[in-house]
């Protein structure tokens, strides 16, 4: 995947997630929960571009942020 459009798509999650109030370390957990292995640490990489997304986690991400793929993927 292009590194600019996984540096955007990471920026978008990190203000979803910071919209809804919750930090890196909640999200990784509610991520755990739902059987994704992923720590904070990869969270804070998939924000800055540094580590691909799994459809998995994708899938929950947008779940657990209540956000539409839309809101993920927005390139402009």
């Amino acid at each position: 995947m292009n590194a600019e459009i996984e540096k955007k798509i990471g920026k978008n999650i990190r203000a979803l997630r910071e919209a809804a109030k919750m930090t890196q370390d909640a999200l990784s957990a509610k991520l755990q929960l739902c059987g994704c292995d992923i720590t904070r640490s990869a969270v804070a990489k998939i924000e800055v571009g540094q580590r691909h997304l799994y459809p998995d986690e994708i899938i929950l991400i947008k779940e657990i942020l209540k956000v539409s793929y839309e809101d993920i993927f927005n390139l402009d």
